[in-house]
C-alpha cells in the first residue's frame, strides 16, 4: 500500500497525541484513567481501520 509523506506524517501525529494522553493520566497516578483512555483509543483507532469508504481505492 503506497503510503506519502503527509500520510506518514498524519500517522505519527496521531500516534504522538495518544502517548500524550495517556502519559497525563499516568503523571496523575489515576490507572482507573489509563485503562479508559486506552479503551478510548482503542476504539479511535478501530473507527479508522474499518471506515467506510476506505482511505484507499484497491481497485486496478
Amino acid at each position: 500500500m503506497p503510503i506519502n509523506e503527509k500520510e506518514y506524517n498524519d500517522y505519527l501525529l496521531d500516534q504522538l497525541s495518544a502517548v500524550e494522553r495517556i502519559e497525563r493520566q499516568v503523571k496523575k497516578g489515576d490507572l482507573e484513567a489509563v485503562k479508559e483512555e486506552i479503551e478510548i483509543l482503542k476504539k479511535e483507532i478501530n473507527r479508522k481501520l474499518y471506515q467506510k469508504p476506505p482511505l484507499t481505492d484497491n481497485r486496478q
